[in-house]
């Protein structure tokens, strides 16, 4: 929330709070030094210069880390399809209806469905924080 606060209204911020189990948490932007500048010098133009120029570095970064996290998703799309590939080819040849249990299994047949449980594992996760959010 205060993430975004700071990217649809372009403020500087400093939260710290404490959880029920005394657990400190913050968050700052751009910077602590930042914030904490502009708070003891309000009308400071050296302080606003450099809170511009840590905000335009944390914006950029931010920006990089998203683009990042879009490539790697797409990479998990695209490892997951070609699991999926794999397991409906086995399950063409006959491969894996013929396997009634995982002691039936070869080593090329674990680690193909080793991976794909992975992917799916790693795909329900990434699909449950996406429906938290």
């Amino acid at each position: 929330m205060a993430n975004e606060l700071v990217k649809l209204c372009g403020v500087d911020i400093e939260i710290v709070l404490f959880s029920p189990t005394n657990k400190p948490f913050s968050f700052f932007h751009p910077t602590t030094e930042a914030v904490i500048e502009q708070f003891l010098s309000p009308n400071s133009q050296s302080s606003e210069k450099t809170a511009d120029q840590t905000r335009n570095k944390v914006n950029q970064l931010n920006n990089h880390l998203d683009a990042m996290g879009k490539r790697l998703e797409h990479i998990e799309e695209i490892e997951c399809s070609q699991t999926l590939i794999q397991l409906s080819q086995m399950e063409e040849n006959g491969q894996r209806s013929k396997c009634k249990s995982i002691d039936q299994l070869n080593a090329d047949e674990i680690t193909k469905f080793e991976a794909w449980l992975r992917t799916t594992v790693s795909t329900m996760n990434y699909r449950l924080e996406k429906l938290k959010n």
